[in-house]
C-alpha cells in the first residue's frame, strides 16, 4: 500500500501501537505489586490507549476493523501481563517473605538503634533463613520475578551486612575528647552515623515512612562535608580516626544505591552474569562426562580420567566470586553436589568392579550390604539421567526404590561386626545423599 494513501484511520492505529509497543518492556519486567504507583500508572496509560482505539472510526471498513481489533488484542494481552507479574503466586510468596523480614527489623533492630541492648543471635539466623528462602523462590525464567527476588535479596542481604559489619567492627577508637578539640566533633558525629544506621536499616526494609533515601543520602553527605572541614593539625591518629568515620559513612551511602542497581538488567538477570557464565560452563563439560560414562560400553576404562577431570571442575567452582549474591552462591553449592555426586557414583562404581575381581570372605550382614550397594550404584545411575519434576511417575518409582534400600539396611544386623557397622552407616548416608539429589533436581529451581 501507498503510505502517502494509508487510511487516517489506520496510520492512528499505527501510532497508537507504537506508543504501546514503547512501553510493553516495562510491562514485562514490572516486578511489583497491584497496589505499586508504577502498576497504576501503566495500567492507566494502557487503558487509555485502549480508549483511543475504540474511539478510532471503521467507517464499516473490514481492514480497519481487524486492524483496531488486533490493536485491541495486544493492549488486553499487555494488561493480563501487567495483572499476572503482581499477582503471580511466586511474586506474593517473595512479598510475604519480606514481610516477616521487616516484622524481625522492626522487633528486633528499630529498638537497638533507639537505645537497646544487642542484636541478638535469633535475629542474624532469622534473617539468614529469610535470605535462604527467598534464593529458593522459583522465577520460571520470567523477567519480573527474577528482578522482584534480587530486588528484595538486595535489600535484606545489605541488612544483613550492616548488622555483621557493626557487630565485628571492633575499633580501637573514639579517641578521648581531651585529645583535642576535633574529637569532640568526630564523636558527635560518629552519633549520627549511628543514628543513620539504624534508619537506613529501617528504609531498606520499608518499616520508616519518614524518611526517604534521598534525604538521608544529603544527611551522609553533610557529615562527610563537617568531618572535611576539621583541623586536625597534622595529627595522625586524628586524621586516622576521621577517615575511619568518613570510610563508615560511605559505606551507607552504597546502600542508597540499591534501588538503581535493582534496576540493571546485569544486576537481576543472572544469566548474564559472568560468574553464572563460568558456573554453566562447568555445568556443561559435567554433563559431556556422566553421558560418556552413563554410555560407555567399557565405563572402568574413563573411571580414572573421569574422576580426575571432575576433580578439577570443583577447584574451577572453588574459584568462582559468589558477588556477596545468595543466587550465585546457591547456584555454585549445587553445581559443586552435582560434580561431587558423580564423582561419588564413580567411587562406588569402582569399589564394585574391585569387589569382583578381588572376592574375598564375608559375612552374610556384610554381604548385604555390598548388595544394596550394587543396588543403589543402578538406582544412582538413573538418578543422573533424570530430568523431570517431582509430578513424574519415574520421580515417584526412584524414590520408593532408594527409601526401599533404607529400608534394607535398616534390616541388615551386623551382628557387633564394626566394619559392617560402618560399611551400613555409609551406605545409608549414601542413599539419602541419592535421596537428596533427587530433590535438588527436581525441584525446578533456577536463578
Amino acid at each position: 500500500m501507498d503510505m502517502g494513501n494509508q487510511h487516517p484511520s489506520i496510520s492512528r492505529l499505527q501510532e497508537i501501537q507504537r506508543e504501546v509497543k514503547s512501553i510493553e518492556p516495562q510491562v514485562i519486567g514490572f516486578s511489583g505489586l497491584s497496589d505499586d504507583k508504577n502498576y497504576k500508572k501503566l495500567e492507566r496509560i494502557l487503558t487509555k490507549q485502549l480508549f483511543e482505539i475504540d474511539s478510532v472510526d471503521t467507517e464499516g471498513k473490514g481492514d480497519i476493523q481487524q486492524a483496531r481489533k488486533r490493536a485491541a488484542q495486544e493492549i488486553e494481552r499487555l494488561l493480563k501481563e501487567l495483572e499476572q507479574n503482581a499477582n503471580h503466586p511466586h511474586r506474593i510468596e517473595i512479598q510475604n517473605i519480606f514481610k516477616e523480614a521487616q516484622a524481625l527489623v522492626k522487633e528486633k533492630i528499630v529498638p537497638f538503634y533507639s537505645g537497646g541492648s544487642c542484636v541478638t543471635g535469633e535475629f542474624e539466623e532469622g534473617i539468614q533463613d529469610i535470605i535462604l528462602r527467598l534464593t529458593h523462590v522459583k522465577t520460571g525464567g520470567k523477567i519480573s520475578l527474577r528482578k522482584a527476588r534480587y530486588h528484595t535479596l538486595t535489600r535484606i542481604c545489605a541488612v544483613q551486612e550492616i548488622i555483621e559489619d557493626c557487630m565485628t567492627k571492633q575499633p580501637s577508637l573514639p579517641l578521648s575528647e581531651d585529645v583535642h578539640p576535633s574529637v569532640a566533633k568526630i564523636n558527635s558525629v560518629m552519633c549520627e552515623v549511628n543514628k543513620a544506621r539504624g534508619t537506613l536499616i529501617a528504609l531498606l526494609v520499608g518499616v520508616d515512612t519518614t524518611e526517604t533515601c534521598r534525604h538521608l543520602s544529603c544527611v551522609l553527605s553533610g557529615l562527610i562535608a563537617d568531618l572535611d572541614a576539621l583541623d586536625v593539625c597534622g595529627r595522625t591518629e586524628i586524621r586516622n580516626y576521621r577517615k575511619e568515620v568518613v570510610e563508615d559513612i560511605n559505606k551507607l551511602l552504597k546502600y542508597l544505591d540499591l534501588e538503581e542497581e535493582a534496576d540493571n538488567t546485569h544486576a537481576f538477570d543472572l544469566g548474564q552474569n559472568h560468574s553464572i557464565l563460568k558456573i554453566e560452563k562447568v555445568l556443561k563439560r559435567m554433563r559431556e562426562i556422566k553421558n560418556e560414562l552413563l554410555q560407555a560400553q567399557s565405563p572402568p576404562e574413563l573411571y580414572l580420567s573421569s574422576k580426575t577431570e571432575l576433580q578439577g571442575l570443583i577447584g574451577q567452582l572453588d574459584e568462582v566470586s559468589p558477588e556477596k549474591n545468595p543466587c550465585i552462591r546457591e547456584a555454585r553449592r549445587r553445581a559443586v553436589i552435582e560434580v561431587q555426586t558423580l564423582i561419588t557414583y564413580l567411587d562406588l562404581k569402582e569399589a564394585l568392579e574391585k569387589r569382583k575381581l578381588f572376592p574375598c570372605e564375608e559375612t552374610p550382614p556384610h554381604k548385604a550390604v555390598w548388595g544394596v550397594l550394587g543396588n543403589l550404584s543402578e538406582i544412582q545411575g538413573e538418578v543422573l539421567s533424570f530430568g523431570g519434576n517431582r509430578t513424574d511417575k519415574n520421580y515417584i518409582r526412584l524414590e520408593e526404590l532408594l527409601t526401599k534400600q533404607l529400608l534394607a539396611l535398616d534390616a541388615v544386623d551386623p551382628q557387633g561386626e564394626e566394619k559392617c557397622k560402618a560399611a551400613r552407616k555409609q551406605a545409608v548416608k549414601l542413599a539419602q545423599n541419592i535421596l537428596s539429589y533427587l530433590d535438588m533436581k527436581s525441584d525446578e529451581w533456577e536463578y
